[in-house]
């Protein structure tokens, strides 16, 4: 009996383990080879999979997801002769498992020469400025070399990033010197053109406040003008109504003399040629408006008459007090 139960439980073993080998459980986004008898047989895709025990065999499970590869960095020589190390990024994808395991023995190996070798050719070609500044050009060339070399593995690269470009330390040096200089140039050209603005704003300001100062004073020149001009036909109109004889006007005259001398700069007065006539103007005045018995030649009062010797007649001149 002991041999029966243990060759049952050999049976049943292996009817376990037979089970386990065919029944494949493939996860999403993956796929698995299948080989019989050493040659490929098919492809199993996501999901449940049924292969023949003991002779169907997986040779490999590829993951048929986005991967992202990122390279070590790699010296490489510009066209002026100058040693940069650049890393790089590589995005792919495996679309045909059975190129990505029969065609190539290492798919990341070898896309990893690959960019190595093509970034050097691209590179070869640019001098070092160029090279800082084409990153989008040298993604573009490089995916496309890539891309067309992968394409028979059953790979597609996607996409290729440079992370960084670092040239020697002598020429960052040499770059932050440049770059600072550019800065400083930079900023006394704008604080030049701010001197200037301000200067040209400053000139405009007073220029304008000189015509609008110069506006507000003509202006006002022509009101005062207006004003005295106003005043004097008022006077001159009011001196014509009135109707004064040249008696009044001597008498205003010189009423006027006295304020002209008025002030504590005026040290010298010239006294005016016109003076001699408004005294004269002004005495006839005096003796037209005197006593009547004093300043009249025809009064009988103003003259005594007596009789001579000889029977004429003596006047006297009448007294003047």
């Amino acid at each position: 009996m002991e041999p029966i139960i243990i060759v049952l439980i050999i049976l049943v073993v292996l009817v376990f383990i037979a089970l386990i080998k065919t029944i494949q459980v493939i996860p999403q986004a993956s796929a698995a080879i299948v080989e019989r008898f050493g040659r490929y047989t098919r492809t199993l895709n996501a999901g449940l999979n049924i292969v023949v025990p003991f002779i169907d065999t997986i040779r490999n499970r590829i993951d048929l997801r986005e991967q992202v590869v990122p390279f070590p960095p790699q010296p490489v020589i510009t066209q002026d002769n100058l040693v940069v190390n650049i890393d790089t990024v590589i995005y792919y994808q495996v679309t045909d498992a059975r190129a990505a395991t029969y065609e190539v023995a290492s798919y990341i190996q070898a896309i990893e020469q690959l960019t190595v070798t093509t970034l050097r050719n691209i590179i070869g070609g640019m001098d070092l400025e160029r090279t800082l500044t084409s990153r989008e050009e040298i993604n573009a060339a490089l995916r496309g070399v890539l891309d067309e070399a992968t394409g028979k593995w059953g790979i597609r690269v996607n996409r290729v990033e440079l992370k960084a470009i670092e040239p020697p330390t002598s020429i960052q040096d040499s770059m932050e010197k440049q770059m600072r200089a550019d800065r400083d140039k930079r900023a006394q050209i704008l604080t030049a053109e701010g001197t200037r603005q301000a200067a040209i704003l400053t000139a405009e300001g007073e220029k304008q406040s000189q015509i609008l100062r110069a506006e507000g004073d003509a202006k006002a020149s022509a009101l005062r003008a207006e004003g005295e001009a106003q005043a004097i036909r008022t006077v001159f109109e009011s001196i014509h109504a009135g109707d004064p004889d040249q008696k009044l006007l001597s008498y205003q005259y010189l009423q006027m003399l006295p304020k002209i001398a008025e002030g504590d700069a005026n040290k010298l007065w010239i006294v005016p040629s016109e003076i001699g006539d408004a005294l004269k103007g002004l005495s006839g005045a005096i003796g037209n408006f005197g006593p009547m018995g004093r300043g009249s030649g025809n009064s009988d009062s103003g003259k005594s008459i007596g009789k001579g010797d000889g029977g004429g007649e003596r006047r006297e001149r009448p007294s003047i007090d």
